[in-house]
């Protein structure tokens, strides 16, 4: 009679592996309960809230499955979306052209100063976010500490100015979100193996080459990341353009801003905010196609 051998592995039972697959699925409890909380819910408010119509004078708000909001939202608005991916994009290239350096030099020549030389980089921005860039707004100021100085010297024309144009806005977007791109960039470029970068130089490449050949691909996960970080936020901003900006300066955040708080018009602000957030996913779904995701960047920059 032919004995049939069974491993212990075999042999076990099955509600073994499903009970693990269920201590699995609870750790993520925690956080798809934050996730439903404070993503799902609010975002669901939001767009029941956009297919309201009424106002706070005529008795309320009323669920109608008021579509038009949106036509109204985008009415004559379509300015102010471009305007904020401009100023975003303009944000995002500008960090990410500032920081990257900085990370560099940290992360490959920093040694046992690496903690501190970061700190430097947060310590600023422990000060309140409006704190600092109301303070920018005097140090911008036509007659101010920087520009009323260099007109005493003759050096820039009495109407020179910087408030309540572009380039302070997008100044202040840069000063901001600075870290935003700083530290991703510099966990990204951290993480590179020093063995390839030795190994680039072992196969006769200059300095420069190493740099696009090998380091900066290897980062790409850091420069997608901080283009994430920075851009989404600041497309959504209305602080910069409040106060160091004017009226050809305002960002779709102003807008919304002005229809919750000033207008009482819920419904229309929850639409616009609505067209702003699905525009975010499909740009950031392109850019994250167009760029890939982590393991595709570093097996390309392997490959090249």
């Amino acid at each position: 009679m032919a004995t049939t051998v069974v491993s212990r592995k075999a042999s076990r039972p099955h509600g073994i592996e499903a009970r693990r697959r269920r201590v699995a699925y609870a750790l993520l409890t925690p956080g798809g309960a934050w996730m439903f909380v404070f993503l799902v819910l609010p975002v669901a408010v939001m767009a029941y809230m956009s297919l309201k119509s009424g106002g706070v004078l005529s008795g309320g708000f009323r669920f109608t499955w008021a579509f038009e909001n949106y036509v109204d939202a985008l009415a004559g608005r379509q300015t102010f979306f471009l305007r904020s991916v401009i100023y975003a994009g303009s944000t995002t290239l500008g960090t990410v052209v500032l920081s990257y350096p900085a990370a560099y030099w940290i992360a490959f020549h920093g040694g046992r100063f690496k903690s501190a030389l970061l700190f430097t980089i947060l310590l600023p921005y422990f000060v309140s976010f409006v704190i600092r860039t109301v303070q920018w707004k005097f140090i911008l100021a036509d007659h101010g500490l920087v520009l009323g100085t260099l007109k005493d010297l003759g050096l820039l024309p009495e109407d020179f100015r910087v408030l309540s144009t572009w380039v302070a806005v997008v100044g202040g977007l840069i000063y901001n979100y600075l870290p935003f791109a700083a530290l991703p960039l510099y966990v990204a470029i951290e993480r590179i193996d020093r063995a390839v970068v030795e190994c680039a130089y072992d196969l006769y490449a200059t300095p420069v080459q190493a740099f696009t050949k090998v380091i900066f691909p290897l980062s790409m996960p850091g420069v997608f990341a901080a283009t994430l970080l920075t851009f989404v936020p600041a497309t959504g901003d209305y602080v910069e353009a409040e106060v160091l900006g004017g009226p050809t300066t305002r960002m779709i955040g102003n807008i919304i801003q002005t229809e919750y708080l000033r207008q009482a018009r819920y419904p229309v602000a929850a639409a616009l905010s609505m067209v702003l957030m699905f525009g975010m996913v499909v740009l950031t779904s392109l850019y994250a196609k167009l760029i890939g995701t982590e393991d595709e960047t570093v097996a390309a920059a392997v490959g090249a």
